[in-house]
């Protein structure tokens, strides 16, 4: 077959379209556990346990590859050839994420043992100035796991009602009530784990009482109410199951009565210790029953804000750039307070366009809710969506135990120590890639020829661990072969995020994005995978896919110091 691109009116360039071809490694692997030119049943049982890792592997594992191929038109009854070998490795069923899908982490710790799937103004559906405020993003991101929704909440132009929008902006307004009942219908369509649903609430006590009263009618039993045993130590995700828990800064009359009674901190308030008669129905105690996580102030800047409180665990809110500025010579002591309370990084006030900041930044230091613009897109929230891949894709991850401990020596983590050891190498083998004439026009990415595609692959982790390389450009080609392979030694494996984009090279002009996958290192199998990729929204394209081989060398490694 030829395609035919046109390169003025009166000439024309042909290109013979191939279709992928089994790359000699492979060839080389299937002669090797093949005999007479057909793989067996018995010889692919063979094949991945020894080459893809797959020790737990039977023979009802290998009839289901065999059965896929039969259904999808592939398949000899005396065993594969080549080219039907070949298409099971192309195939989804040889992806490197589980397939299975399933929850495999431990859930029964506390919340601030684990990374939220956050959202940022979640009713936004564009820039942070004037664009559209709906329920339309919000179930977007439910549905694609989030875990956090935030809503903005304003005494609308009446003072009767409490509306969401972005305050001192051109964006428009969304009932509340459509967002409340938003999260209520989509909460649990993907995970049935906790959302939570942080409030910045700039509400007068009346309407805060109006607020309360819908909140309770909306999520009835779902909502999580908190009582004494929660306040040193947070409720864990399995035991939250299924409820909806309301974060937001307690009413400002606690706040105030407390202080005037000599309290210095809003930290420090026992809110028991204000209300001596169970039957007193004010306000302040009506919203704040609703409240199972505490949003604290920032009391005492940069110096005192991360000292906490023995007594209860809190949420604390920070801007991307209040982080960078107390990474730099704090990152210990953020790693400590994110052991017991929660931390929320959400993007600097500048980010008009609702881009987003590194998420490591915040995960490396411990901080559970890294607040990002869901509707946005760009290599920032490609890692964000690929950490969230891991653990059955239910928006909570486990922290690696590095962040939860406090080393042997009494000596908190610190991400950006020279002294952390090699504990594991990547070796990552590009072989090729097919799928683009399928998935884009024949002139989508040059008018008069086919691509020249290039794979940029990386790791995004601790600094020490943070690196990328290039493939060389294979000109003129829709099925591009690279047979690169790229070491990464790993420091703090459990962070580190593997990140591959494909683009198209062009001489004169901007190149052109292919697609992009992120995948957390600690769910990749070894072996020789299908990696399928994604556009710049995150959703996988229908065929567009690299041929990869993951092979993981453990070294021994000495304790962090």
């Amino acid at each position: 077959m030829k395609v035919t691109f046109k390169v003025c009116f009166c000439c024309a360039r042909s290109f013979k379209v191939k279709s992928s071809e089994p790359p000699q490694e492979i060839k080389t692997l299937f002669d090797n556990y093949s005999e007479n030119g057909r793989m067996s049943e018995d010889e692919m049982l063979r094949f991945v346990i020894q080459v893809q890792g797959e020790t737990h592997a039977d023979s009802n594992y290998v009839k289901d590859i065999f059965n896929m191929l039969k259904h999808h038109g592939v398949f000899h009854p005396r065993g594969l050839h080549l080219e039907e070998f070949y298409r099971y490795l192309l195939s989804d069923f040889n992806s490197p994420l589980p397939l299975s899908g399933e929850v495999w982490q431990d859930m029964t710790q506390p919340l601030s043992h684990y990374f939220l799937y956050t959202g940022h103004n979640s009713y936004l559906t564009g820039n942070q100035l004037n664009s559209r405020s709906s329920t339309e993003p919000i179930v977007k991101a439910l549905r694609r796991g989030v875990r956090v929704i935030e809503l903005d909440l304003w005494r609308n132009s009446s003072g009767t009602e409490a509306e969401v929008r972005h305050g001192g902006t051109l964006t428009s307004t969304e009932d509340l009530q459509k967002c409340l009942n938003a999260v209520k219908e989509n909460a649990f369509e993907v995970s049935e784990y906790p959302v939570v649903l942080t409030l910045e609430d700039h509400l007068n006590p009346d309407l805060q009482k109006k607020v309360a009263k819908m909140v309770s009618k909306t999520f009835g039993g779902t909502l999580f109410r908190c009582r004494d045993e929660h306040k040193k130590c947070f409720p864990s995700p399995e035991a939250l199951k299924n409820k909806i828990l309301m974060s937001t800064k307690p009413p400002k009359e606690y706040l105030q009565t407390h202080i005037s009674q000599g309290a210095t901190t809003a930290e420090s308030i026992n809110t028991e210790e204000l209300i001596q008669d169970e039957d007193e129905k004010t306000v302040a105690v009506e919203y704040r029953d609703l409240i199972s996580i505490h949003a604290g102030n920032r009391k005492g800047g940069l110096k005192n804000c991360l000292n906490g409180d023995p007594n209860r665990v809190i949420r604390l809110s920070m801007s991307e750039q209040w982080l960078e500025t107390l990474a730099k010579t704090r990152g210990p002591d953020i790693v400590k307070f994110t052991q017991r309370n929660i931390l929320r990084i959400f993007p600097k006030a500048t980010r008009f366009d609702s881009s987003n900041y590194d998420p490591l930044v915040g995960w490396i230091h411990g901080a559970q809710m890294v607040a990002f613009n869901m509707q946005s897109h760009g290599k920032f929230l490609w890692m964000m969506q690929g950490m969230f891949k891991a653990n059955g894709g239910c928006g909570y991850v486990k922290k690696p135990d590095v962040l939860l401990s406090n080393g042997s020596v009494g000596k908190f983590f610190d991400p950006y120590s020279q002294d952390l050891q090699i504990k594991t190498t990547l070796k990552v083998k590009i072989y090729n890639g097919e799928g683009w004439n399928l998935d884009f026009s024949q002139d989508h990415f040059d008018r008069y020829s086919p691509p020249d595609f290039y794979a940029r692959v990386g790791i995004a982790g601790i600094p020490l661990d943070t690196i990328s390389y290039r493939t060389e450009t294979d000109t003129d080609e829709w099925f591009p072969v690279w047979n690169e392979e790229f070491e990464f030694p790993l420091r703090v494996p459990e962070l580190a995020l593997l990140c591959i984009t494909v683009k198209d090279h062009d001489k004169n002009t901007q190149n052109d994005f292919a697609g992009q996958t992120c995948l957390p290192f600690s769910e990749i199998r070894p072996g020789i995978r299908a990696v399928r990729l994604h556009d710049r929204l995150g959703d996988v394209f229908n065929h567009a896919r690299l041929l990869v081989r993951f092979v993981l060398e453990p070294r021994v490694c000495q304790k962090i110091k």
